[in-house]
């Protein structure tokens, strides 16, 4: 079904799903990637041959749930393939016979970053059990070794091309792997066995990520200097040296959330893919022969960079069109669709972003980016949604959004903000949230909503601010604000009560709150001025509030009690319940009720 393009985006259409791609991987002639499928939300494996896409029969959906984020689902070797089920056995194809084999069964496990060892026809991953985590390796009997078990976490491992040696990070609670992480290398014997291990942080301390051999020659990402930047790393006698692969002061890559993510690649006959970061936008160079290019201009982010053939192939997205695989020529920059995600929504002419860059002063450390989008008819004064971002330690991206869009096209000005700990603008930036959640990203939206104003066709009256969860959390604070009058706040399952979510939090970000807002105290103490829940009285706009009925991350009673308080206190509050929902809404229909009863609310006010 599609849309024609010129009626305006509805709620329903806006809702729609759309196919997104992820873990591009190269092997031999052949490439594979995820997909989730529009409707199920079962997420299958392709593969590409060069002439024909085609869907891979594994006979059940693909997905790891490591780390509560996953990454790593799956793995090739010639012809064989391994991947992660959605109830999180393991399994391995012949893509010659069609065979099915067992390797692992349900068990409570969980698995990730699977990746290939060729030389001893096995694969390794990592297997969470029992809270414990381990790098371990796997044989088609479904026999397991377990290679290295010492540390809380493990990335997904990277194998040099002749077997010989082996590479991982990782990091020990309370830290989160962009906070602090170590590298680990080690030598692997005939049998693959583990010897002559080195452990190190990088140089004075910081994140490593993303080890990968060019040959014999280990590679990672490492903010130590500032930024996450590609580092040659080499063993000298007992310790090891880091050797920076570029002066390029920028981030080359973002959070690890999720294993096994690529930024960069070596390229078939020398040189380097690379992305980097700058004030928002993601770009792609080719580094060869001493001159860089930057190539898929058009293109705002790139993931899961790959050498397939003499090219060099990624996952790229825009900010109007869904996800595409796209092949680039490194020694010409043409670049080449090989597949594009489907959707629902016709094409039309959506509205790009504009990067606004606030800067820094005798108040404000740090430059402060935004992406805004003007609506898709502009007035003289447009009414503005500032959105805070998810996470909090991730990122606003200029890529596809169609609930954007909908706002766009209702006459709304929107602005994404890349607040203070947001990913991409370097390691300073990123652990300046430490301890600061609910006041350094708060004092931020804050100043968007006062930045943005006639100059650029906004109404500095109309303005609203709204977030999921974490930015739920962020937006609920700003709405706080002392002489802060927001039109309106909506609240999408935002976090209402820290320590409540310290306790159902899981084992990976356990120790992140603390980190976030400092430690919490006796009974919470500390983090009482920070806590929504206890401060509903002082939010000083009309506020919506959705909420699901089995929500094990903002207790559903807690939301209620704000929404009584807001009203004993005269304030206008209104909450949208869903019984069967957790956090975050899976439904269709409850996805397309919250956006249409946002619209009608902020439409209210704004009039």
């Amino acid at each position: 079904m599609s849309f024609a393009g010129d009626e305006i985006l509805s709620a329903r259409t806006a809702c729609l799903e759309t196919q997104q791609f992820s873990e591009l991987k190269a092997d031999g002639g052949l490439l594979f990637w995820l997909a989730s499928e529009p409707g199920s939300g079962r997420v299958n494996l392709w593969r590409f041959d060069g002439e024909r896409t085609r869907r891979i029969e594994t006979g059940n959906g693909v997905g790891s749930r490591l780390n509560g984020y996953g990454g790593g689902a799956f793995a090739v070797m010639g012809r064989f393939i391994c991947w992660v089920a959605e109830d999180q056995s393991l399994w391995q194809l012949d893509l010659g016979t069609g065979v099915r084999l067992s390797l692992a069964a349900p068990s409570g496990a969980r698995w990730g970053g699977l990746v290939a060892d060729p030389h001893r026809q096995r694969w390794l991953a990592v297997r969470e059990y029992r809270d414990q985590q381990a790098l371990v390796a796997i044989d088609s009997s479904g026999q397991i070794t377990v290679l290295d078990d010492r540390f809380d976490f493990y990335s997904a491992a990277a194998l040099s091309p002749d077997g010989k040696a082996l590479a991982w990070v990782s990091w020990q609670l309370p830290d989160m792997p962009w906070d602090r992480s170590m590298l680990c290398l080690v030598r692997l014997g005939a049998n693959g066995d583990v010897r002559d291990a080195l452990v190190a942080e990088p140089p004075g301390g910081g994140s490593v990520q993303q080890p990968q051999f060019d040959d014999s020659q280990l590679w990672v990402q490492s903010d130590h200097l500032g930024w996450w930047q590609p580092f040659r790393v080499d063993r000298n006698h007992h310790s090891l040296r880091w050797t920076a692969g570029t002066e390029v002061m920028a981030d080359h890559a973002n959070a690890p959330w999720q294993l096994g993510e690529r930024h960069s690649c070596p390229l078939s006959g020398g040189g380097w893919g690379q992305v980097r970061y700058v004030r928002g936008w993601a770009e792609l160079w080719i580094d060869r022969d001493g001159r860089r290019r930057r190539v898929a201009s058009s293109y705002s982010d790139f993931r899961w960079l790959s050498a397939w053939s003499n090219s060099l192939v990624c996952l790229a997205r825009r900010p109007d069109s869904a996800d595409h695989i796209l092949r680039i020529d490194p020694d010409t920059g043409r670049e080449e669709v090989l597949s594009a995600a489907t959707s629902p929504i016709a094409e039309r002419d959506w509205v790009w972003p504009e990067t606004v860059c606030l800067p820094p002063d005798d108040q404000f450390s740090f430059e402060l980016q935004s992406f805004l989008y003007q609506p898709a008819k502009p007035a003289k004064a447009s009414p503005l949604i500032i959105l805070a971002h998810g996470g909090p330690t991730s990122a606003a991206y200029a890529t596809f959004n169609a609930q954007i869009q909908f706002w766009c096209q209702h006459g709304f000005a929107v602005a994404d903000v890349n607040y203070t700990g947001s990913t991409g603008f370097g390691r300073a930036y990123r652990q300046a949230l430490a301890g600061n959640w609910g006041r350094a990203d708060v004092a931020d939206v804050v100043r968007v909503r006062h930045s943005l104003g006639a100059s650029r066709g906004i109404d500095p009256e109309r303005v609203f601010i709204q977030g999921r969860s974490s930015g739920g959390y962020t937006a609920l604070m700003a709405a706080m604000q002392p002489g802060q009058s927001f039109r309106g706040l909506g609240s999408l399952f935002g976090v209402t009560e820290p320590l409540k979510l310290k306790a159902a939090t899981h084992r990976f970000e356990s120790g992140y709150l603390d980190w976030l807002l400092g430690p919490p105290g006796s009974r919470g103490v500390n983090w009482r001025s920070r806590t929504p829940a206890f401060q509903a009285g002082r939010i000083a706009c009309p506020a919506l509030f959705f909420q699901g009925g089995k929500d094990r991350v903002v207790v559903p009673e807690q939301t209620r009690e704000m929404v009584a308080a807001l009203r004993a206190a005269g304030q206008c509050a209104e909450m949208v319940w869903f019984d069967e929902e957790g956090h975050g809404f899976r439904s269709p229909e409850n996805q397309v009720t919250m956006l249409d009863t946002l619209w009608r609310f902020y439409r209210r006010l704004a009039e």
